[in-house]
């Protein structure tokens, strides 16, 4: 039941952090930034956004910084959207996901055209 309550939570602070970030950070340093997964703790005291930038790692350095930055805002608009009690502390991480998936890729390609020779 907890789990499902977790769940449902973090998918609306995603969505809402998504919103607050298109339309309300003027940092232009945040780039084009994607929110792909969000983790709340179980007493819902800290929010994990996972963020990827397009671009270069160095985008990347720069955009997680400028969301450190907007945090304060960002939380607090957070907070005016949310209808729990306390409006958890945001921790953003960049995801590594997509770049160890395209790693991956890229070293299957690699060995089938290996293959092909």
């Amino acid at each position: 039941m907890a789990d499902v309550k977790q769940k449902r939570l973090a998918g609306t602070i995603r969505k809402n952090i998504s919103d607050i970030i298109q339309f309300e950070v003027k940092d232009p340093s945040v780039g084009f930034v994607t929110i792909t997964d969000v983790e709340v703790s179980s007493d819902h005291s800290y929010a994990t956004v996972y963020v990827s930038f397009l671009g270069k790692e160095e985008r990347a350095a720069a955009g997680l910084k400028a969301l450190e930055r907007a945090k304060g805002h960002i939380r607090t608009q957070l907070s005016k959207r949310l209808t729990i009690r306390r409006c958890p502390e945001l921790i953003f991480k960049i995801d590594e996901a997509m770049q160890n998936g395209q790693k991956i890729e890229e070293i299957l390609r690699e060995i089938h055209e290996k293959e092909q020779e």
